[in-house]
């Protein structure tokens, strides 16, 4: 009965450290959607945010064209230089005649 209670109690432990932790990742999700989701930013805040995001690519001038023109339609750059871009739905649905990502 004793190791039963034991294992009972190691058990709850866990999943208390999973919830924590999956919860924990959800909460700077939303602080970040918050920052740079849709509408987040202003039309006039998308040069700095494409400079930005647009810093460590090797085709600056085609990667900063098309940043731009999503900034100004979403109003949101994700955060980072690549990727991310699940935090702005806009930008990330945004794709061009072939299928590919029209946004950086």
């Amino acid at each position: 009965m004793g190791k039963l209670l034991s294992f009972f109690l190691l058990a709850l432990i866990v999943i208390s450290m999973v919830a924590t932790t999956v919860l924990a990742g959800d909460a700077q999700y939303h602080i970040d959607r918050l920052r740079y989701g849709p509408g987040s930013l202003k039309p006039s805040q998308c040069l700095p945010q494409c400079t930005r995001r647009c810093s460590k690519t090797q085709y600056h001038k085609p990667c900063m064209f098309f940043c731009q023109k999503c900034c100004k339609t979403c109003l949101c750059v994700p955060p980072g230089f690549y990727g991310n871009k699940g935090v702005c739905p806009c930008y990330n649905n945004w794709k061009t005649k072939e299928g590919g990502p029209k946004c950086p």
